[in-house]
């Protein structure tokens, strides 16, 4: 069966402590963002290179 929650126990939940803010932070600052942010530039390059393959080079034909 699924797990109570604390307020569903009736329990106090518990306050996230600056340490754990802080490594929060860490993961999403120096780990996470970082990857996602590859993957968008990554994907935006693929799109257009896809494009590009589709449509042919911007500018004039012929030169």
């Amino acid at each position: 069966m699924a797990e109570l929650s604390a307020d569903q126990r009736g329990e106090e939940p518990r306050k996230p402590t600056r340490r754990s803010e802080i490594l929060t932070f860490l993961v999403l600052a120096f780990g996470i963002w970082p990857i996602v942010a590859v993957a968008v530039v990554g994907g935006y390059g693929f799109l257009v290179w896809m494009y590009q393959i589709i449509a042919g080079p911007p500018g004039p034909p012929g030169h």
